[in-house]
Order: structure tokens, then C-alpha cells, then sequence
């Protein structure tokens, strides 16, 4: 017999792999691994080990091999023994995943092997074998990476049609991969390795237990739709507006045994696409450890808020995209995934299954917003009243929690280009504004039914005539109420005429006196004349001025040196020299300009600029014409006197410097002779 440490005791001695057992023993019991194993002579009898399957043991075994019949069973995974000469502990080893090892039946499974610490070429043959529960010691021959025929009946068909197969990965490793677990896939697999060293020494297989659990998980839409007869054939299809909010809900559920975590997401397909993993683009999920993570064209929507994933129940889960978009049309899915973890510690997928929700359209607003005005071509005298409406239709969510609109009206004077500018507009909170140049004008923006809205103008004038639209914008609610444009649509042009109230201005200016010198008071006068025109009428005038530069007048606009208004103020604007201006009303329709202490800065060409304004019944004011004068130059000539004055300073000067020279000269001569003398 053996002992535990592998010494030979009572005649044992080892014998080589694929060689004949001989035992004398009533009650032999032989046992092969990957090493010699050893042997017990107590008799004459025999027990063969079958050199095709070295990893077999007998057992049992009555007055030879053919009494007491024979029990197959797995070869030891490791058996280290001691030798008395001494022998290396560390060789082959052999390694396969930690067990046992939970999978589902129906889905698919890979279990790697590799081999290290083995001695002779690169490249190892590996043996897989199968034990069933229900003969835990009967080995089946599953693949093999050096016979094509290794295969038993059990997995030959399968072998063949490519659901089961061993892959390699490299030289010492492989794959055992199998398309579609069955129930009586089960039980211990075992890795061999076929040994290429010079002696037996490390493990030569191993071994991982494999459970398979039956299919339980069910996904379904939730709430469920009618069953049976009344069921429908296909998913519902659900129309959303653009804006609103697409709520899904989905049922999950498990009744595995044993430990494990659902992990769903929810999906969208384009429609008319194939349903696959390629064509599948996930939307939002649940993770096995409970994280909530979006696919990457929704990542900054869920950051925002507008996208949310929720678990009501212990089964229901509810998917809320915020502000539906056009691009969120398509077939929606639910998928659930169950995950266990394995002995490493590692999780793993054992199941997954898919439903569909509906069929989501997306109506969008810019498809269904369109803008009608009324009543038609326009024509007013000036100061009646202008009333324009514009109705707002299409399939369109009423304003609220989602979706918001503004409406406002552009004019353009007629044979401008482009929409005009705007003249008044309710926004999306129905608060009223006017556009630039409208300040101070009777205007009222209204909504007077649902989706009509009417502009009023209480006293028109000559200047509103011209082509009016009417733009209204559609918005939708993003995160934290921010609010998105989607759509915005114009009307047709609706023309407008306002009569003229038929005010003709005539203006002449001049300067008073026709020649004016520096330092004395310009005087410019300027005489209207009017023709036409309703009563009330008030005149307004103003000087204006334009600068000359290097002889010539400047590009510049023309600057105002000041005037008189409507209604008799005055006004001052910049003098070119900076000094005093004043500006009067010296008759009914007669002003003058005032320019005190003339310089040379004043230069320049002047014209009076007279303006005629009419008020309506709703006390506004506009412009019923205007008129400019002729130009008046001002130019400050120099006096004779100080023409002169410049000259005779220098020649005086001139003069005493040189009668100084000269008697300087004259002096310093008389005394150097008065000296020698």
C-alpha cells in the first residue's frame, strides 16, 4: 500500500501511464491521475486501465476484472506526492473559473482554461469532459483541440453544428463556449491537459461545477394591455406632441432561487428598423448595483433633469422623457438582464429578455403651427384707428406646463425688403412691449379668444402705412422650466395704406446783415411757409450745421446747433465753437439763430430743417411733413485793424532792434578811440 506521502510500502511501485494493472487482491481498488500511480500486489487477480481514458478509476473490483462489475468515476483534479529521492514541487498547473457556476437554460456560456508551468512545445492540447449529476462518475467526451472525433454521441451533433466548441486563445489557453445551455448541460466540467513533460509532476486537469437554472424572468409593458381575443396584434402606437412628456412603464420580474440583480433599461429603435443589439439605442437603465446611467445622445438630458428612470413597486419601473423632440420618434423596448455573481467575485449575465413598448410618434410643432391675419388690405385716413388680427392654428398643445407661445406683428414700409420691424408682441407670459420708435404711442397687443390676437393702433399716421406680418413662435418647457424655441411661422403680407394728411413746407434762410467778422453776433433767420394741412397744425424748426474740411464739406452728418419744438421749447445742440447760441421765435412762422462772439471755429454751412405736427384724439403727436432751407454760409472775416496790427508789431519790433545794434556799434567805436586819444 501507499502511504499519504507517496513512499512504497508493501510492494508498491508506480507505473506508467497507458500500461496494464495487474492486482492479486480479493478488494483492489487502483486509481489513475495525471502522475504514475501506485499499485497493491496482494493477489493474483487484475484490473485493466484503459489506456484512451488515463483519467479513469476502478473501484470495487471482485476476483478480477470481471467480477463484482466496475464503477467509472473523475480522476483526482490534483494528487502531490513525495518522493524519497526528492523530486520539484512546482510544475504544470492547470486553471479553470471558480465554482459552482449559475447559468440559465436557453442562453449562452464561456468557461476559460490555461495551462502554465508545462514543460515542451508552445502550444498545449486541451480535453473537455462532462460529469452528470446523475453519474457523477461517468466522464463525456465533449471536445477536443487534437481529435475531431473526441466528441461523444451526446455532444457530437452539437459539436458539428458549431453551438458548442472550443476556441483557443493562445498557445495555453482556451474556451470552452456553449451556444444554448440545456438542462442536461449540468454538472462537473473538466479541463485535461495531455501531458508533454518528461515527468508527471503539478496538475494535469481541472475541475468547475456548472448548475443550470430554469428560465424564469418575464418582461412585459406596463400597464398591460388586453389580453386574449382583444388582444392586439401589434404594439399600440402613441402620438405625443413635440414638448410634452412621453411616459412609458415596464414590468419586470424574477422567481430565480438563488441571489441575483435585475438590471433594465428602456431602448428606442427607429422606426421601421429591425429590433437587434446593432439597431438598439439605449435610452436610459438601470444597472445591477442600482446606478442609472443614459446612452450618450441622452447623457446631457438626464444631467438636466429632462430625462428620468424610476422603480414604483417592486416590479414596475417608469421611464419620463421631459420635452419630447422630433428625433424621440420610434419603437421603444424594455429590456431586463439578470445578473449573478460568481465565485471570483465577478458578475455575470445568466438571462435577458425584451418587449416592446409602443410605437411613439413625435408631432411636431413647426409641421402644425401656421399664422392667418385679417381682414385684408387696409386703407385709413390719418388718426383713424388700425385694427389687424392674426389667428394662430394647428394640431398644438395648449400653452402650460409644456409648451408656450408669443405672437407679434412686424411692419415694413412697402417696398422695403425683408419682414420690417417690430411694432408690438405678447410673449410667452402674455406681458405686452413695443418695438423700437413705438414708445409713447397709443398701442394695444391683446389676445381676444383662444388663439386670436389683435394689434390696435388708436390714431394712425402716414408712417404705419406698409406691409404688416404677423410671427408667432412656438416654445417648449426644457429643466427647470427653460424654455426652447421649436417652431415660429409668418403670416402672408397684409398691406396697409394711411392717407397723407397733405401738408406742403416751404423754408428760406439767410444771414442777416450778409457779412459777419469775428468776435461780433451771427444772426440766421428762417421764414416758413405752409400749405395745407388740418387744424392745429404746429410747426417745429432746427438749425443744423455741416463742418468744411481742407476746403471742402465734410462726409460727417450735419450736427444741430439747436431749435425750437412743437410746442415752443427750445432746444440747444453743440456750437462748432463753443460758444453761446440762442434760438427764438421772432414771428408766427419765423426763427432765428443767434451765434454770439463769432470765431473761427463757427465756420461752416448752415440750413434751417422746419418740421410740421399733427395731434390725433388720443393726444399723440406725428409728423405730417417737412422741409429743408437752402444752405447759408458763415464765414467770420477779419477787421482791417487787426490785418495791420501784426505787421506793424513786427516791423516796430524789428526797428528798435536794429537802431539798438546800431548804436551799440557807434558807442563802443567812440569810446575805444576816446581811449587811445
Amino acid at each position: 500500500m501507499c502511504s499519504a506521502s507517496g513512499l512504497p510500502e508493501m510492494g508498491c511501485f508506480w507505473v506508467p501511464r497507458q500500461t496494464w494493472l495487474y492486482t492479486t487482491s480479493l478488494r483492489a481498488r487502483c486509481l489513475t491521475s495525471q502522475y504514475p500511480f501506485p499499485v497493491l500486489r496482494t493477489g493474483s487477480s487484475c484490473v485493466p486501465t484503459f489506456p484512451r481514458f488515463p483519467f479513469l478509476s476502478c473501484a470495487g473490483v471482485k476476483n478480477g476484472a470481471g467480477s463484482g462489475g466496475m464503477r467509472w468515476g473523475p480522476r483526482p483534479a490534483q494528487l502531490l506526492l513525495s518522493f524519497p529521492t526528492g523530486v520539484r514541487c512546482c510544475a504544470r498547473e492547470v486553471l479553470v473559473p471558480k465554482g459552482p457556476l449559475y447559468r440559465v437554460a436557453g442562453t449562452a456560456i464561456s468557461i476559460s482554461c490555461n495551462v502554465s508551468g508545462y514543460e515542451g512545445p508552445a502550444q498545449q492540447d486541451f480535453e473537455w469532459f462532462l460529469y452528470r449529476p446523475e453519474a457523477p462518475e461517468a466522464a463525456l467526451g465533449i471536445v477536443s483541440t487534437r481529435d475531431s472525433r473526441f466528441s461523444y454521441a451526446v455532444f457530437g451533433p452539437r459539436v458539428a453544428a458549431g453551438e458548442v466548441q472550443v476556441q483557443r486563445l493562445q498557445g495555453d489557453a482556451v474556451v470552452l463556449k456553449i451556444a444554448r445551455l440545456q438542462a442536461q448541460d449540468a454538472g462537473i466540467y473538466e479541463c485535461y491537459t495531455p501531458s508533454t513533460d518528461a515527468r508527471y509532476l503539478g496538475s494535469y486537469s481541472g475541475k468547475v461545477e456548472l448548475r443550470v437554472l430554469p428560465d424564469v424572468l418575464q418582461v412585459s409593458a406596463y400597464p398591460p394591455g388586453p389580453r386574449g381575443r382583444q388582444a392586439p396584434a401589434s404594439p399600440p402606437r402613441l402620438m405625443v406632441h413635440e414638448g410634452q412628456e412621453l411616459a412609458l412603464g415596464c414590468l419586470a420580474r424574477t422567481s430565480t432561487q438563488k441571489h441575483t440583480h435585475l438590471a433594465v433599461s428602456f431602448g428606442r429603435a427607429v422606426p421601421e428598423a429591425p429590433v437587434g443589439r446593432a439597431t438598439l439605442q439605449e435610452v436610459v437603465g438601470l444597472r445591477p448595483d442600482l446606478a442609472v446611467e443614459a446612452g450618450a445622445p441622452y447623457a446631457e438630458r438626464l444631467a438636466a433633469g429632462e430625462l428620468r428612470l424610476g422603480k414604483e413597486g417592486t416590479e414596475q419601473y417608469r421611464m419620463v422623457v421631459g420635452g419630447a423632440q422630433a428625433e424621440d420618434a420610434g419603437t421603444y423596448h424594455c429590456t431586463a438582464a439578470e445578473w449573478i455573481q460568481d465565485p471570483d467575485g465577478s458578475w455575470a449575465q445568466i438571462a435577458e429578455k425584451r418587449a416592446v413598448l409602443a410605437h411613439v410618434d413625435v408631432q411636431t410643432l413647426s409641421s402644425q403651427l401656421a399664422v392667418a391675419v385679417g381682414p385684408g388690405e387696409r386703407r385709413i385716413g390719418p388718426g383713424e384707428p388700425l385694427e389687424l388680427l392674426c389667428n394662430v392654428s394647428g394640431a398644438l398643445p395648449p400653452p402650460g406646463r409644456h409648451a408656450a407661445y408669443s405672437v407679434g406683428w412686424e411692419m415694413a414700409p412697402a417696398g422695403a425688403p425683408g419682414p420690417g420691424r417690430l411694432v408690438a408682441q405678447l410673449d410667452t407670459e402674455g406681458v405686452g412691449s413695443l418695438g423700437p420708435g413705438y414708445e409713447g404711442r397709443h398701442i394695444a397687443m391683446e389676445k381676444v379668444a383662444s388663439r386670436t390676437y389683435r394689434l390696435r393702433l388708436e390714431a394712425a399716421r402716414p408712417g404705419d402705412a406698409g406691409t404688416y406680418r404677423c410671427l408667432a413662435k412656438a416654445y417648449v418647457r426644457g429643466s427647470g422650466a427653460r424654455l426652447r424655441e421649436a417652431a415660429s411661422a409668418r403670416s402672408r403680407p397684409l398691406p396697409v395704406h394711411v392717407r397723407e394728411e397733405g401738408v406742403v413746407l416751404e423754408a428760406v434762410a439767410w444771414l442777416a446783415g450778409g457779412t459777419v467778422y469775428r468776435g461780433e453776433t451771427a444772426s440766421l433767420l428762417c421764414n416758413i411757409s405752409v400749405r395745407g394741412g388740418p387744424p392745429g397744425l404746429r410747426l417745429a424748426a432746427s438749425w443744423w450745421v455741416e463742418r468744411p474740411e481742407e476746403g471742402e464739406l465734410s462726409s460727417a452728418p450735419a450736427q444741430l446747433v439747436g431749435g425750437v419744438g412743437r410746442d415752443g421749447v427750445a432746444e440747444l445742440g453743440v456750437r462748432p465753437g463753443g460758444g453761446p447760441v440762442s434760438v427764438e421765435l421772432v414771428g408766427p412762422r419765423s426763427h432765428r439763430l443767434r451765434l454770439h462772439g463769432l470765431g473761427p471755429e463757427d465756420e461752416g454751412v448752415y440750413h434751417c430743417a422746419p418740421s410740421a405736427w399733427v395731434q390725433h384724439t388720443d393726444y399723440s403727436w406725428y409728423q405730417a411733413g417737412s422741409a429743408r432751407s437752402g444752405p447759408v454760409t458763415v464765414y467770420p472775416y477779419t477787421h482791417a485793424l487787426d490785418t495791420l496790427l501784426v505787421p506793424l508789431l513786427v516791423g516796430a519790433g524789428v526797428a528798435f532792434l536794429t537802431g539798438a545794434i546800431v548804436l551799440g556799434t557807434i558807442t563802443c567805436c567812440f569810446m575805444k578811440r576816446l581811449r587811445k586819444r
